[in-house]
């Protein structure tokens, strides 16, 4: 953590409402009537990630074809992600469609990713890490409704604890994890000895003008303590600078990146609050308002709010 960066304190509701599940219940229902509207104005305002959707529908129709595992195959089906995660999933998608190697490592990044590049190559044997015992509980069954547990192995633990050789992966992919870890160049250096020379290491990081940190009440995964005040740290907000000296210092620059933020400040603040707070929040139109309410920036000083950095990086 940068004790000379700016710091934002976020207060969030701990608790439900009593009413809080027959919402999302009926919330399920909406969901299902409204949300081919909202995919379908998702191609006319070009939002990005939408092959990865579409791969995502036809996971789902095999999942209820073979009884395996309803509830997922709705949220593949209806809102199989969220915000940012459009544009990430795309930029990974894209750059490992004609990735050929064997050995995968991921780093803690949303489970739909990583378990969905290992199906969509059988060839592939990955590694997946998670110092969420809960959340990784999650991943594996997810894993064995894809029919993918027998090429994963799973890591309780953080990348700084795992116990592989040097140089054991050909890529290595890391989703919106680097800024919740407070010593995040250790991490970085740590991912970049795993790399074999010549693999892909795949990073996204939250961006913006100016770099600053973000503490929560909410101690979401319980791998930090909450500090004397009840607050944890949450994320850092990365800018030109931050990036050269805690990542490209031990990476070098990326072979190529892509920035997706905010068309004007503010609209991501409150995308997550509502997130936060409403028990009826539309996930279905994600797709719809990520192509309606942010953009592809050249870069980050170009950015008037909030926004995010997907980086390739080739040892």
């Amino acid at each position: 953590m940068n004790p000379e960066l700016p710091k934002k304190y976020l207060r969030f509701p701990s608790s439900r409402s009593r009413f809080y599940s027959a919402k999302r219940y009926a919330g399920v229902l909406i969901g299902l009537v409204l949300f081919p509207a909202y995919w379908g104005l998702a191609y006319i305002v070009r939002t990005p990630g939408l092959a990865f959707r579409a791969y995502c529908a036809a996971m789902s129709f095999r999942l209820l074809l073979s009884g395996r595992d309803y509830e997922q195959a709705y949220r593949l089906l209806v809102m199989p992600m969220d915000s940012f995660r459009y544009f990430e999933f795309d930029f990974f998608w894209k750059t490992l469609k004609d990735f050929d190697g064997k050995s995968y490592l991921d780093v803690s990044s949303p489970r739909l990713f990583p378990l969905m590049l290992v199906k969509r190559k059988p060839s592939l044997a990955a590694d997946l890490l998670n110092p969420d015992g809960k959340d990784l509980s999650t991943t594996i069954g997810l894993a064995k409704s894809f029919g993918v547990s027998g090429r994963c192995n799973f890591h309780g633990c953080l990348i700084g604890d795992a116990k592989f050789e040097r140089e054991s992966f050909d890529v290595i992919t890391c989703i919106s994890v680097i800024e919740h870890i407070p010593d995040d160049s250790d991490a970085i250096r740590k991912m970049w000895e795993l790399l074999k020379p010549g693999g892909t290491l795949l990073v996204s990081i939250p961006c913006a003008l100016k770099a600053s940190e973000e503490y929560s009440n909410i101690n979401e995964y319980g791998v930090l303590n909450l500090n004397e005040n009840g607050y944890v740290f949450w994320q850092r907000y990365y800018d030109d600078d931050l990036i050269k000296n805690h990542i490209y210092r031990v990476t070098g620059e990326p072979k190529r990146y892509a920035i997706y933020g905010e068309r004007e400040s503010g609209l991501y603040d409150r995308n997550v609050l509502r997130k936060r707070t409403e028990p009826l929040y539309p996930y279905w139109r994600e797709p719809f308002m990520m192509g309606r309410e942010y953009e592809y920036r050249d870069h980050i000083s170009d950015l008037p709010g909030i926004g995010v950095i997907a980086m390739e990086f080739v040892k």
